[in-house]
């Protein structure tokens, strides 16, 4: 059963699950909601402490569902709200919480605010709740400005009036399908709390907010060119992004995660300067904020340590945890990411170029990027705060690159013409088992296509093998929990530029060695490590657990 403890989150193990792909129980190729519930003793026994919960709102799936119809209901092709409450309590009886995606930039086209601001027309309350300007040019058929969407294509797009003219431009900073709010308007505001109450009235026990740096905007009558646009400092007076009154609502928010006891936690997706980080993360706002430091950096021991040093000065100034992550379902898989040549990952951190390939170029070394996305992740447990975990990462699997065009589903690659190959390979559906029409995910083919080599990764096929990567997770996870202690830690010279270890408070000791070359394992009691060991050898990109 769940505690009441107000600090549950500050170094819990967090297991992200993209609803759509985690496990499908009415047949039909889509993920939902009684399929988490199915797999709630699997997520037990892996040992977690918390969900976060990707949208699982009526959608179009513009955006793979961050393209949001309604904010208070399921999209009825992965469940009912019964459903959910279903879920929840039988997460809840497993000793796991729940965190929620909230969408507050952009609500989707066919949100019921949005149809009546079309049918509505200019200068009316209802249109207020977005963000509409009249066009440039002689009949204003010009947007109001260059402005370039995050997933390619125009940030701004052009509606018919009601009475069938041409008529005025809408903001998106995403797709065309998902119109920005404006957050000066008090009935956005005030809609939002009424959500955060819906679902925290349900039992929900936090919320991840998306875009969480660009709620509020300023745009001025005259609006700059995209190239004034990116070269506007982004020091909380930037028109767009991570402007300083956006913790105003923040702040307000705060107000209603402390209606409950335990207070409701929210981690922000806000991608800003570091020293702009804290904000989100204070006590007084949302209380923590993601950090992808680790994500972006390679795997190397000098980067590593900086940022893990970095961050905890952070955390500090925000008096919240800091958060780690290797994978998500934005990014590459981290396995793959690992497994480029260095050459590669140098010009192409995030993998863009080999995924453009199909996977062929450059060559993917797969067991290598699997041999230090375990060392890696053992290095990211054994760190004081939270650790955020992406579905599949425990099975060890790569991206899939070979989805034909014809099966993708990610509007940056239709934007962009292809140019951008999308996120759909990091976000195939599980194998369960290593056959069957979807490996275990239902009982008909998955809406994205799996790879035949994810019959070796299945679970089925994992968790009785004591070497296999899901067993690493749930030794680990678990073993997490008993060793977990205050929230420092103190790095520890055993030589060598690629060999890097801290002790944490207890006599906890992890030791990576991120280099090729075995190094000399510190003395200890073993405890866990990555890899096999060679007696008192610390093998090339492993890391071991020890209790000195």
């Amino acid at each position: 059963m769940l505690s009441n403890d107000p600090d549950w989150w500050r170094q819990a193990a967090v297991y992200q699950i993209y609803p759509r792909s985690f496990a499908d129980a009415d047949g039909n190729s889509i993920g939902d909601l009684a399929g988490i519930t199915s797999r709630v003793p699997y997520l037990r026994e892996l040992g977690i402490d918390a969900v976060w919960l990707s949208p699982f709102y009526p959608s179009a799936l513009a955006d793979g569902g961050y393209d949001v119809d309604d904010y208070r209901d399921v999209d009825p092709k992965i469940g009912t709200l019964e459903d959910f409450d279903a879920m929840i309590g039988t997460l809840h009886d497993a000793g796991i919480r729940l965190i929620v995606d909230i969408v507050p930039n952009h609500s989707s086209d066919r949100h019921e605010w949005f149809q009546q601001a079309l049918a509505a027309g200019p200068g009316s309350p209802e249109r207020e709740r977005y963000i509409f300007r009249d066009g440039r040019g002689e009949h204003g058929e010009l947007p109001p400005a260059d402005w370039t969407s995050v997933f390619g294509g125009p940030a701004w797009t052009r509606i018919t009036e009601p009475d069938g003219t041409p008529g005025q431009w809408y903001l998106h900073l995403f797709a065309p399908e998902q119109p920005d709010f404006n957050w000066h308007d008090a009935d956005v505001r005030e809609d939002f709390r009424t959500t955060l109450r819906f679902w925290s009235d349900r039992g929900v026990d936090g919320f991840r907010i998306d875009v969480a740096h660009a709620l509020t905007k300023d745009l001025p009558d005259q609006l700059p060119s995209q190239a004034e646009l990116d070269a506007m400092p982004k020091d909380g007076t930037h028109p767009i992004w991570d402007r300083d009154e956006v913790h105003e609502i923040y702040a307000d928010w705060r107000t209603v995660f402390d209606e409950y006891s335990p207070p409701r936690i929210a981690v922000a997706e806000a991608w800003v300067a570091s020293d702009r980080r804290p904000r989100y993360a204070s006590a007084e706002g949302l209380g923590q904020a993601f950090n992808f430091d680790l994500l972006e950096a390679d795997f190397d021991a000098a980067q590593f340590r900086e940022i893990v040093t970095f961050n905890l000065e952070l955390s500090a100034t925000s008096g919240s945890s800091t958060t780690w992550v290797f994978s998500n379902h934005d990014v590459v898989r981290h396995p793959t990411r690992y497994g480029l040549p260095p050459k590669a990952a140098d010009e192409d951190k995030a993998g863009i170029n080999w995924l453009l390939s199909g996977g062929t170029e450059p060559q993917l070394d797969a067991a290598a990027g699997l041999r230090r996305a375990r060392a890696a992740t053992l290095f990211e447990l054994a760190l004081p705060g939270s650790a955020y975990l992406y579905q599949g990462e425990e099975l060890g699997l790569h991206e899939v690159a070979e989805i034909p065009d014809a099966s993708r589903q990610d509007p940056s690659f239709f934007n962009s013409g292809g140019a951008e190959i999308g996120r759909d390979g990091c976000r195939v559906p599980l194998p369960w088992t290593a056959s069957g029409p979807s490996y275990g995910f239902g009982e008909a083919e998955a809406h994205l296509p799996q790879p035949a080599w994810f019959a070796e990764h299945a679970v089925e096929r994992q968790e009785d093998d004591p070497g296999s990567t899901l067993s690493l997770y749930r030794r680990a996870l678990h073993l997490r929990r008993q060793l977990q202690t205050d929230e420092t830690l103190e790095w520890v010279d055993v030589g060598g530029d690629d060999v890097l270890a801290f002790r944490r408070p207890g006599g906890w000791v992890t030791v990576t060695n991120f280099g090729t070359t075995p190094a000399e394992l510190p003395a200890g009691e073993v405890l866990l490590a990555s890899g096999p060991l060679d007696g008192d050898v610390l093998p090339g990109e492993t890391t071991v657990w020890l209790r000195d």
